[in-house]
This record gives C-alpha cells, structure tokens and sequence, in this order.
C-alpha cells in the first residue's frame, strides 16, 4: 500500500501540480536512492526517470557497481543514467574559497552543494524536478548538507524512516547488496553514518519514533530502550541543533504579515 501510494503523489505532484515531465536523481549506490528511483520508474516510466552516479575521489567502487546494477535491474535506458566525476569542479572550489584540505566536512560540503547544483540542471535541461532521496530519520537529526542534498524539489520517502525503507527495498526486490550495506554519504575516506551518529539505525528510528511520534519523555524512552539517558538526549540534542537545515531561512518580521508562521497558505494554491 505504501508503495502504491507514494507511486501515486509523486506522479500527481510532478504532472500536475509542477507541470513537468520527468524525475532527475542522484544515486549514491545506498538503499535511499535505490527505493526513490524504483518509485519515480513506477511513477513516471523508465524513459521518464533520469539516474545521475556523480562520485568523487572518496566514491567507493562498490556504490558505483550498485548504481550501475541498480539501473540495470530497473530497466532505465543507457541514455538515462549517467555517470559523471565531480572532482575537478570540487577542486576548483575548494581552491576558490580557500578551504584546507585538512577540512573534511568544508570539502564534503563543497562535494555535496555540487551535486545539487548539476542535477538541477539536469533537471532544467530534462524539464522536471529533483526528486531528493533523504528519509525522516536522516531529516529529523538533520544528517544531511543544507542546500547540498537537502536542496531538493520533492521528497517522496521523508516520512519513511532508515528502517522503513530498508523493509521497502525488500518488497520491492531489489538487489540486497544495496540494502545490507552500512550507509555512508562517501564525503571522506572511511566515512559510515553509524560511526558517527554512534548508534545503528534500529535503535536510532525507536528513539525518534518514541520521542517525536510518540512524543514520550526521554526517561522514559531511555527506560523502554534500556539504554543510558544520555544517549536519548545527545538524539534530541541534535534534533534541536539542526532545526535550521529543515526551515526556510529567517525572516526578522517587520510588517504585519511576513513569510514563515504567518504565511499559511497552502502549497498547491489554487
């Protein structure tokens, strides 16, 4: 039912309310982008569903094998899933705005905002939308790079967190090579989501799930769990902290109506 469903919105809000004609999305070879691009094949049909792999020199040869089998399994066109190396625009940048190389995060940065500024242009030239790959578990602790991979038109599995899609990559069949692995953005060498958030995504979607659907106290969360306290806040910690990647940037009212709280209008506004 779920997949039937998102099948159904994406294609709604990309025919009718955007008035497009197509789906781009970057692959990364984890099971995020594997689950949104077997939705957009659904949705839109395989001539329709644009796949870019755009891997840097810290790009693993083993998420590039599983692009690759992925569009194969999927049935995209050859024409429609390109792969093209990021690194010389990387450079120039990091060499522009003077970033160290010893800075990982301001280069992951760099790499991600790239990314996001090629497939938007794919997108123009394909005249469609961007359809982002990032889950309600990666969007709630705001593990992704602001106007980098969070820069998206529409995100059909927002609402789905890690495990979630993992179980929909399995009904959906496909390869379990791309839903088995550790994820891992690739921005550096060695670099797991898991290591960093110091938790696997099991326990970390019951602690979200507990605290912001549930809306239990953290003591308790830490009870039902069995894990320390100071776990459950260093979760909701970083919920609070990245507050800012999830919004529009602020605006200091000045009038008597400005955008944000007191804009609440729909978003298909007829």
């Amino acid at each position: 039912m779920g997949v039937d469903y998102l099948t159904k919105r994406l294609r709604s809000y990309i025919f009718e309310y955007a008035g497009c004609e197509s789906a781009t999305i970057g692959l990364s070879g984890g099971v995020d982008s594997a689950v949104v691009a077997f939705l957009a094949v659904k949705a839109l049909g395989v001539n329709r569903t644009h796949l870019y792999f755009l891997p840097s020199k810290t790009t693993s040869k083993e998420d590039l094998e599983d692009s690759q089998i992925l569009a194969e399994t999927l049935g995209v066109p050859k024409g429609n899933f390109r792969i093209i190396p990021i690194d010389g625009i990387v450079d120039d940048i990091v060499q522009a705005a003077h970033i160290a190389q010893s800075d990982r995060l301001g280069i992951g940065n760099v790499k991600a905002r790239t990314r996001m500024i090629l497939l938007h242009s794919f997108a123009r030239f394909n005249k469609g939308l961007v359809v982002g790959t990032g889950d309600k578990s990666e969007i709630t602790i705001g593990y992704f790079t602001k106007f980098g991979d969070g820069g998206v038109d529409v995100l059909p599995i927002g609402d789905l967190y890690k495990t979630q899609v993992r179980q929909m990559a399995l009904e959906m069949r496909l390869p379990a090579r791309v839903y088995e692995k550790s994820p891992s953005p690739g921005l550096w060498p060695g670099q797991t989501a898991e290591k960093e958030l110091g938790m696997d995504y099991f326990l970390l979607d019951q602690v979200l799930f507990r605290r912001f659907d549930l809306w239990r106290d953290e003591e308790c969360i830490a009870s039902e769990l069995r894990i320390p306290i100071k776990k459950v806040r260093k979760i909701v910690q970083q919920v609070k902290s990245t507050q800012h990647k999830r919004y529009p940037a602020e605006i200091f009212k000045l009038g008597f109506r400005c955008h944000g709280s007191d804009w609440r209008y729909p978003r298909e506004w007829a």
